[in-house]
């Protein structure tokens, strides 16, 4: 689906008539979290999650964590839940084998980096991966999910869009109230500048700033005239990331987060690329949905996360990893 404009502008009638909804919603939330035993796995497991839906950066940020442990000396495992995929798993996610139709296109990406696990059941996911070797669990998204317990929480927050409205599902973009969210939190993460106000709602909490990057990938498109499309959770970020490289964008195209692209679909983007004389460019979570016969013919462009402290990270992941270092090693 593709977020209304009232999640982002409250300035309409709809969130009001929505609020009954959006009061069950976050009270199912709240119960669940409230009768649901977490389960402990010998590892520690940080949780990559966000308040809202779609487009905050949570596999970025997951990716960069998972680079950072394995620089560390980590062999960290990603565990996720494989949105959009029909396998239920628990699966080690093969690219070679296994497409986004099946486990989602964010495992497939996480896939390229480390070994990872698509489980809609989380503890059993995490065992699968303690029993392969895993010595540190990163799990992109899964905040809201309370069968697994977490060792270390970060929020990751947007600092352009923030919270949007202010309201919970259906009414705004929120899966949770925002002072539950950050009463769960560790740290956040804050994505580029803080363009929504953020400051006060995030005081006392510890904060992680980074922005997101074009890959090497991106700077053959510099001056180049481009037809960029995207289904993820806020194209438009895409698109400006390439206006800023100084690509010339001929024409966009915006799909619902996660679309499967079918061939005629998108050779009527081919034939409109063609007729502007541009280039086709996607980002490399797009990508992975393309048809692989297609796939070749379109640029395919990643994104990657930048701390602004380092430090800052080490020094939240530095007491966890202590605490499970017993025993590590001894292989």
């Amino acid at each position: 689906m593709r977020a209304p404009d009232f999640w982002s502008r409250d300035r309409s009638l709809l969130p009001t008539l929505l609020a009954p909804l959006a009061v069950a919603y976050a009270a199912a939330g709240r119960l669940r979290q409230v009768t649901t035993r977490p389960q402990r796995v010998p590892i520690p497991v940080i949780c990559v999650g966000a308040a809202t839906v779609g487009g905050a950066g949570k596999t970025p940020v997951a990716l960069a964590l998972g680079r950072h442990l394995a620089a560390a000396g980590y062999r960290a495992h990603f565990l996720t839940r494989g949105y959009g995929g029909r396998t239920a798993g628990p699966l080690r996610v093969d690219p070679a084998r296994h497409d986004a139709a099946s486990v989602g296109d964010e495992p497939l990406l996480l896939a390229r980096a480390a070994p990872c696990w698509v489980a809609r059941n989380r503890p059993a996911g995490a065992r699968a991966a303690a029993a392969a070797g895993a010595e540190a669990i990163v799990m992109d998204d899964g905040f809201q999910n309370p069968t697994l317990a977490k060792d270390l929480a970060l929020l990751v927050v947007d600092g352009t869009q923030g919270f949007g409205n202010g309201r919970v599902l259906p009414a705004g973009p929120l899966r949770e109230p925002v002072d539950r969210a950050l009463a769960r939190a560790d740290a956040v993460v804050l994505i580029g500048k803080d363009g929504a106000g953020l400051a006060p709602v995030l005081a006392g909490k510890p904060v992680l700033a980074a922005r997101l990057v074009p890959d090497d990938s991106a700077r053959v498109l510099a001056g180049r005239k481009l037809l960029a499309f995207a289904g993820i959770g806020r194209p438009e970020k895409f698109f400006e990331s390439l206006r800023a490289i100084g690509a010339e964008l001929a024409a966009t195209a915006v799909f619902p987060d996660h679309h499967p692209y079918s061939a005629a679909e998108l050779h009527r983007i081919f034939d409109r690329a063609e007729r502007l004389g541009a280039r086709l460019v996607t980002t490399a979570k797009d990508s992975v949905r393309l048809p692989p016969s297609l796939r070749a013919q379109v640029h395919a462009v990643d994104v990657r996360l930048e701390w602004a402290d380092p430090a800052a990270l080490d020094r939240l992941l530095a007491p966890i990893l202590r605490r499970h270092a017993t025993g590590r090693g001894a292989d």
